[in-house]
């Protein structure tokens, strides 16, 4: 192996080449912490077991640890050895977040979830081995770098705004110049890393609607003010309002996903209510959006002599990569991985990411990392938020690599 030079001298291949062959070498510690992880999966904005599993892995590090009151979230300081004082350096972060999903697993892994009706459907298990991965990839390039690298494991990604609650703790200050983060793919080519400038997830908003009536015996309805067919016309209504409210080339997704009501089946029950998301790609779609379900709901069940409340829960904003971060992870990751790595998304994705709150304040990019097993196809691979979701593990040392790389590259060079 070469010996290492200052970043700013090494070209990009060679340093490509020396972070893929050593994250290669430790193929096997990302995978044992990957599969550790995933046998314990834990929920939400406190993952104490997972953060102590981090801990561990990096132990002795020439690392800076920060943690704060409102989660388990840790950021990890790397201090760069190359050129004058840390005045005037570039910073940067790499995320991996850290949280698992309330949903029982049916992969029959060997280290399947061992806490009932919880798994790492999602990837976050994956994503905080490969970060582990890239942290002791650039420790032990420490004297070469010309910065600091801010490594963010992160909990409370799924729905519990952890991104958020870690910034406003502090312990992302000073903000870095730039932040990249990897998301796993199972259904996607083994291997490839996708992107796209712009909108890239989007915005998301929990709503729920309770239509209220008044119940009676169901062999009588018209002596009470049945909510169900009122509510099931509100659906309806909902889905005509966002194809004709709503400019296609903006778009909006509005999807009811539970209706609850009644308690028996000759019994017309009191209420009953709805929840649902609303996704969008811009604010200005976001508020309309908002308004426009309370304006139909409330309308819908007026004309029926009933009354609808609505509540909307807010979630996460549009994930929105930067241009210049994109074009700098596609260059990365075409010298890291080949030239045909990565791929160009056309369109954004209508789910979302709490990533986003940093994207607000920082410019960055997530890309996304294909991991269905290489022999299959990609296409009739379970996604992820399934119970039978499995991941390609050899695609690991890649991510570790190519967050590492990033991080390296942009201390040397910046977006240029």
């Amino acid at each position: 192996m070469p010996a290492m030079l200052p970043p700013d001298l090494l070209p990009a291949d060679l340093l490509s080449a020396d972070l893929l062959t050593a994250a290669t070498g430790m193929a096997d510690d990302i995978v044992r912490l990957r599969r550790a992880i995933h046998a314990e999966p834990e929920l939400g904005l406190h993952t104490p077991r997972t953060r102590d599993k981090v801990r561990a892995a990096l132990a002795g590090l020439p690392l800076d640890w920060r943690e704060g009151p409102s989660t388990t979230g840790l950021v990890a300081t790397l201090k760069g050895g190359a050129g004058p004082g840390s005045a005037g350096r570039n910073r940067v972060l790499l995320r991996g977040d850290m949280d698992a999903l309330p949903m029982p697993e049916e992969t029959g892994l060997d280290f399947a979830s061992t806490i009932p009706g919880t798994m790492h459907a999602c990837g976050h298990d994956a994503h905080t081995a490969m970060l582990v991965g890239a942290a002791r990839l650039l420790c032990a390039r420490q004297a070469d770098l010309a910065g600091e690298v801010q490594f963010m494991f992160q909990p409370g990604e799924e729905g519990h705004h952890g991104a958020r609650f870690m910034l406003e703790d502090g312990l992302i200050d000073p903000l870095p110049d730039a932040a990249f983060a990897l998301h796993v793919m199972p259904n996607a080519p083994h291997g490839l890393v996708g992107g796209r400038a712009g909108p890239l997830l989007a915005g998301a908003d929990q709503i729920d609607i309770v239509v209220e009536g008044r119940g009676g015996h169901a062999s009588l309805p018209h002596e009470t003010l049945d909510p169900m067919p009122v509510a099931c016309e509100i659906v309806m209504a909902l889905q005509a309002m966002v194809t004709r409210k709503f400019s296609v080339h903006d778009p909006v997704v509005l999807t009811i996903a539970r209706i609850e009501g009644g308690s028996a089946h000759n019994v017309i029950a009191d209420r009953v209510a709805m929840r649902g998301t609303m996704r969008t790609l811009s604010p200005g779609s976001r508020t309309r959006i908002r308004e426009s379900v309370a304006m139909v709901a409330e309308g819908v069940a007026a004309a029926h002599g009933l009354t609808a409340r609505v509540a909307v829960t807010e979630g996460f904003p549009v994930t929105v990569c930067d241009p210049r971060a994109v074009d700098f992870g596609e260059r990365v990751t075409q010298d890291l991985l080949g030239a045909g790595a990565f791929q160009r998304l056309a369109d954004p994705i209508m789910g979302a990411e709490d990533f986003a709150y940093l994207l607000e304040k920082v410019p960055g990019a997530m890309f996304f990392l294909g991991m269905a097993l290489a022999d299959d196809d990609w296409r009739q691979c379970c996604g992820i938020h399934s119970t039978r979701m499995v991941l390609d593990e050899t695609v690991l040392p890649r991510g570790a690599a190519l967050l590492a790389t990033l991080g390296a590259r942009f201390l040397a060079e910046g977006f240029s």
